[in-house]
């Protein structure tokens, strides 16, 4: 799940593979895309409790390490620089 998957009101498109991922993977994967706008990141954990626990940590993981291999082949490049620092906070983790 990602932010193009959501609308407002409050309305979840094209999500039929929510919930079959890793518990936490889909909150990861928002918080990921959300980095660029720290508030909303912010908003993101607080919504998520999972995000907080050991299923949540090894989801934020996979989520990270599998959007630096985007980056490795030139897409989402404006996220180098985030997802690279919450790797570091997740290793500290």
């Amino acid at each position: 799940m990602h932010w193009a998957n959501l609308t407002e009101p409050l309305c979840l498109l094209d999500w039929a593979g929510w919930g079959m991922a890793p518990e936490g993977f889909d909150a990861a994967t928002l918080y990921a895309y959300a980095l660029l706008q720290p508030d909303t990141a912010a908003r993101v954990r607080t919504a998520f409790p999972v995000l907080d626990s050991p299923a949540g940590l090894a989801a934020e993981a996979a989520v990270c390490a599998q959007l630096l291999q985007t980056v490795a082949r030139g897409d989402n490049l404006v996220l180098e620089g985030p997802l690279r620092n919450w790797a570091g906070e997740l290793r500290r983790r």
